[in-house]
């Protein structure tokens, strides 16, 4: 199709930028907002056109070299050619505009939190097909080989360069689909295969452990995975002990989770003699924190094994004021008052129902942390018929890729 010279005026989410042609806005991969380039229109809808940037005719001072030498075939990673400083602007104003366009909301954003922009990952999802092991490129299901990735930290890393080795010539290596490894003080393997009847899983595993691991698990997806080693992880949470099984939802960034759980925990104070619940708690990455300084936790959570996760990290930890209630949020049925409500939903965001519940149970703080800019709107924008925004601000916890999680803390009108 087309080649045309286009202004990028502003950022839009997905790792795109909005130039405009013929009347109509232009989605654009590939440019920082500001550049004026030359772009190929490579599809067109009723209001819209899809381009790619072939030609920098003014360059952005924000531009830089990527430092993966993958990066614009693995499909992991949409940023890394813009400073790290300039994604985090770009992230804060992507979030202001879902706010006022889908919610009507315009808000003064708080200091965004943000950590490390490489080796911050401690737990990779690395596909596999035909023999090759890392990511899809984008928008496709084939698999981009890769030696190492810049976004996990150094074990990570190793324990990939050992498992490619270890894996050729493996004759099952043909039955896997993704391996997941994960890091703490040991390191666990997730391997999602095809075929649970075949008899030599179990030697197989045993040799995953032999090449670096202390556990595997082997989901062939059914929810009964097989395991051998040890179960799970250990993470240090500020004082606590978290321990974490490869079947678990781990917030990978570690070091900027440990911030985000000091600060939600500062700015939901006073917290003595209060009531909290914790909304997908997971393994308790909130609930644990907070029980130190609350009256009662209740942490609920639909995942079985993040549950058992849970109710270890309550045991090893001594805590008698917090406990784990295995239900979906639409389920769940908390009787009593609560005082502060903590939740941290799927992309998804909350359903009707769980707003209802929470309108419902009408605590006194909220606090939402999202990883949908758009979903995040659309639920203050329900919430806030009894509530107010105290502080909302971005947390970068995936750079380089275009992900927006956030913040926002909410009060009682």
């Amino acid at each position: 199709m087309a080649v045309v010279t286009l202004k990028a005026e502003s950022p839009a989410y997905g790792g795109l930028s909005i130039g405009r042609w013929k009347g109509k806005i232009v989605f654009i991969k590939g440019v920082v907002p500001g550049e004026t380039i030359e772009a190929e229109i490579e599809e067109e809808k009723k209001d819209y056109y899809k381009a790619s940037a072939v030609k920098i005719a003014e360059y952005s001072p924000d531009r830089i070299k990527p430092l993966c030498r993958y990066f614009g075939a693995c499909g992991g990673c949409q940023l890394q050619y813009i400073s790290y400083q300039r994604q985090i602007r770009l992230k804060e104003e992507i979030l202001k505009d879902c706010l006022k366009r889908l919610a009507k909301i315009e808000i003064n954003l708080s200091e965004s939190l943000a950590g490390n922009p490489y080796n911050y990952r401690h737990r990779g999802q690395f596909k596999v097909s035909r023999g090759g092991i890392g990511f899809y490129r984008e928008k496709t299901r084939e698999v981009i080989d890769i030696e190492s990735c810049p976004l996990m930290i150094n074990e990570i890393n190793e324990l990939l360069a050992k498992t490619k080795k270890f894996l050729k010539g493996e004759r099952l290596f043909s039955e896997i689909k993704e391996i997941h490894i994960s890091y703490g003080d040991e390191a666990t393997a997730l391997i999602k295969a095809k075929d649970r009847r075949l008899s030599a899983w179990n030697d197989f595993a045993a040799a995953m452990i032999g090449s670096g691991f202390s556990g595997v698990f082997m989901d062939f997806g059914d929810n009964k995975p097989l395991k051998q080693g040890k179960e799970f992880i250990t993470l240090n949470l500020d004082s606590q002990k978290y321990t974490l099984s490869p079947m678990s939802f781990l917030q990978s960034n570690w070091r900027l989770n440990l911030d985000v759980v000091r600060l939600l925990k500062d700015c939901l104070q006073p917290l003595r003699g209060k009531r909290v619940l914790d909304m997908y708690a997971g393994a308790g990455n909130f609930s644990l924190p907070v029980s130190l300084d609350a009256g009662e936790v209740i942490a609920v959570e639909e995942n079985p094994y993040a549950v058992e996760d849970g109710k270890r990290n309550v045991r090893i930890n001594a805590i008698k004021n917090c406990r784990f209630i295995r239900s979906s949020i639409e389920a769940v049925n908390v009787k009593g008052r609560v005082d502060i409500l903590i939740t941290d939903p799927p992309r998804a965001g909350l359903t009707n129902r769980a707003v209802e519940k929470i309108i419902s149970m009408t605590p006194e703080r909220i606090a939402y942390v999202s990883c949908n800019p758009t979903t995040l709107a659309r639920d203050l924008k329900k919430l806030l018929v009894k509530y107010d925004i105290e502080s909302l601000r971005v947390i970068d916890f995936f750079p380089q890729t275009y992900h927006i999680e956030a913040l926002a803390f909410l009060g009682l009108k």
